[in-house]
């Protein structure tokens, strides 16, 4: 586990960073930066996760999702886990993505372990479907192999019952979950099965437009890929939530967080390639997103122009 003030941390001290994190602020989820032919660019990405880290998140998630996890070799993996860890210097945690079976992401947690990470975030398996039983032995193999704590992720085809989420809780070194399905039903029987302590987060895509519901099942802490080129307006809306300023919350939806879901919704894989592109209009040099995934059309980054412009306005800061 990573060291904070020259001391190596307990399980118990990462849970209680995340927890006083995620009261604070929204959880980064920094990109990866790529050169125009594709390479790793990783004095482009120091520059990118600095900018998010000085901006105060509850904590910050390389590699995952939209850090596009799934496109990084191990050699980069560790670069950015690295470079991440370096950055923070202890300011934030830092929670790395792992994936695939668990043999792989066994891995990258020692990658991202010896890189000095907080915690991990176990990203939805690949490919195949699988009952209750091997969603948890999934999580036992891999916390037999790693001493940080993991976050489990539950979307796509993973959806853990309230039985299994007793059994995954019980795991040790497993400290949370974070939700993709926005299913409030589900998820409300979740946090009722869970023990005291254990971390629930809101990792919906583009969780502000569902912040509000999620709260309501007391899961207040959420991700935020805005925060990855627009941390004026993703601090803006936290600040809002945080205070109950109703009329800020629903001005932003409406003028700002609603369009860009139609926007995202209009093509796969914008989910990440928008977020990049609007990184780089904001100047940041992450670069343009790797295939699978393709950058916006012409049309789409023009109105994604507008409406990253309306966004900043709202919030009183400028392009």
């Amino acid at each position: 586990m990573a060291q904070v003030n020259g001391e190596t941390e307990t399980t118990e001290t990462v849970v209680r960073r995340l927890r006083d994190g995620m009261a604070g602020g929204v959880l980064s989820f920094p990109l990866t930066s790529f050169h125009d032919d594709g390479s790793l660019d990783p004095d482009g990405f120091r520059t990118h996760v600095a900018a998010r880290i000085a901006t105060a998140p509850g904590a910050a998630f390389p590699a995952c999702g939209t850090g596009e996890f799934f496109s990084l070799d191990e050699d980069e993996y560790r670069t950015v886990v690295t470079i991440a860890v370096e950055e923070a210097a202890g300011r934030v945690p830092v929670v790395a993505g792992v994936g695939y079976g668990w043999a792989q992401a066994a891995r990258f947690a020692r990658i991202a372990e010896e890189a000095g990470a907080d915690a991990l975030l176990v990203l939805p398996h690949y490919l195949v479907a699988a009952p209750q039983d091997g969603l948890v032995a999934q999580l036992e193999q891999l916390a037999a192999r790693t001493r940080l704590p993991l976050i489990a992720y539950q979307r796509g085809q993973v959806a853990f019952t309230a039985s299994s989420l007793k059994r995954i809780a019980a795991i040790p070194g497993v400290i949370g979950l974070k939700d993709g399905h926005s299913d409030l039903d589900r998820l409300q029987r979740l946090t009722l099965a869970a023990p005291e302590g254990f971390l629930f987060f809101n990792g919906a895509s583009t969780a502000e437009i569902q912040a509000r519901a999620y709260a309501t099942v007391g899961v207040p802490a959420y991700s935020s890929a805005v925060h990855a080129f627009a941390p004026e307006i993703a601090n803006a809306f936290f600040t809002a939530l945080t205070d109950g300023d109703d009329k800020t919350i629903e001005r932003l939806l409406r003028d700002f967080y609603v369009p860009l879901v139609e926007l995202r919704d209009r093509v796969p894989g914008y989910a990440v390639s928008l977020v990049k592109a609007a990184a780089r209009l904001r100047g940041q040099p992450v670069g343009p997103v790797r295939a699978p995934l393709t950058d916006p059309s012409a049309v789409d980054l023009a109105e994604l122009t507008t409406l990253l412009t309306t966004g900043l306005d709202l919030v009183g800061a400028a392009l």
